[in-house]
């Protein structure tokens, strides 16, 4: 608990054995989450036989792979189900410190902000903590368009590191987003078109073998969702388009 707010870690895991126990032991080391939701979408190794001998959790297995964007849609519902007032989205496979869990927990326990992100590009060592160059340029191209198109005032857009409230994940209409990688982007854009203020931390990048990652066919493919979420913003702000990703413009 924090602030008598219940605290929830969301994990969206695929083959994740390697590096889910170790990320899970470091989240409860932070004494402030109630529970951890994993959600399996369709490991082919042994995830789910680790995920079942952890306390404090609830596992959720998606029988085939549905994607990064349906796994976090099933995260949030659980989440909101059993709960939690303060839900917090970490990668198992250890790319983000757990560590930060209290203080992005306080943000939004405290009334602050509704989200915060865990940016690997503030602080300047994302290149020195094992961020591959094209990545980082491809980050630094794609969050210069998308600020420039949306409004704001990002370090970066792609980071998988998210605390949200609940008021926030049940105002915004996730079913509408993409099953896939571009989710992300197109959670955070109707953040923006909602009106809130997405607050950011410095968070220590860890690159590894264990750590996931899109290949670069794939990344292609979400630089260019990310660029067409931007664009579908700004002409529906100018009553150009109608588009189903943001509605209810408050």
């Amino acid at each position: 608990m924090f602030n008598n707010k219940k605290v929830i870690v969301v994990m969206p895991a695929y083959n994740a054995v390697k590096t889910l126990r170790r990320t899970y032991d470091e989240v409860m080391d932070q004494g402030i989450v109630d529970l951890v939701i994993v959600v399996d979408d369709g490991s082919r190794d042994e995830t789910v036989t680790v995920a079942r001998t952890l306390p404090c959790t609830r596992l959720c297995v998606h029988p085939s792979n549905r994607g990064y964007g349906a796994n976090q849609k099933t995260c949030y519902k659980l989440a909101i189900e059993e709960g939690g007032d303060i839900i917090i989205m970490v990668h198992p496979d250890y790319q983000y410190t757990p560590k930060l869990i209290p203080a992005m927990s306080s943000m939004i326990g405290n009334n602050l902000y509704h989200c915060v992100l865990g940016s690997r590009i503030l602080g300047g060592y994302a290149l020195e903590g094992g961020m591959p160059v094209w990545k980082y340029a491809a980050n630094r191209m794609l969050t210069f368009a998308e600020n420039l198109l949306l409004g704001a005032k990002l370090s970066e857009y792609h980071t998988g590191y998210r605390a949200f409230s609940r008021e926030l994940l049940e105002k915004l209409p996730l079913d509408s987003n993409s099953d896939d990688f571009v989710f992300d982007n197109q959670m955070l854009a109707q953040i923006l078109w909602y009106g809130y203020t997405i607050a950011e931390v410095s968070c220590p990048t860890q690159y590894a073998a264990d750590s996931s990652s899109i290949n670069f066919h794939r990344s292609v493919k979400y630089g260019i969702g990310c660029i067409l979420t931007a664009l579908s913003f700004r002409l529906t702000k100018m009553n150009l388009i109608r588009s189903r990703l943001f509605i209810n413009h408050a």
